[in-house]
């Protein structure tokens, strides 16, 4: 794969109040990086977006999406499609990433 795909996690400084005994959004998308990097190496990117100071035009349209919808955050998305929301589920995440055709490097580790 040529070009990296980039997860984005979405969230706040603030955890929403249904997320307030999980990791918040910033912790979530560091974890999510390194997790993702033992299993797939640079082939995935993990970019945490602020939802009060998104920076992209789909950050910005999505972000606005997570305050009018009143989503619980972190949300993961992945090619514009929510793939964990609250607290991320990686099985999920990763057979999401299988079903894309992204490979597992040679020495990552392969779910059982």
């Amino acid at each position: 794969m040529d070009i990296p795909i980039t997860l984005r996690v979405y969230g706040a400084e603030e955890r929403c109040a249904s997320c307030v005994n999980l990791p918040s959004a910033k912790e979530t998308a560091t974890w999510l990086e390194a997790a993702l990097f033992r299993r797939y190496g640079e082939q995935i990117q993990v970019r945490y977006v602020d939802i009060n100071q998104p920076y992209e035009e789909e950050e910005i349209v999505f972000s606005k999406r997570v305050i009018e919808e009143d989503l619980w955050y972190p949300v993961v998305v992945l090619q514009g499609e929510i793939v964990g929301e609250g607290n991320p589920r990686l099985k999920d995440i990763q057979r999401k990433l299988d079903a894309l055709g992204v490979t597992v490097r040679a020495n990552g580790s392969i779910p059982s």
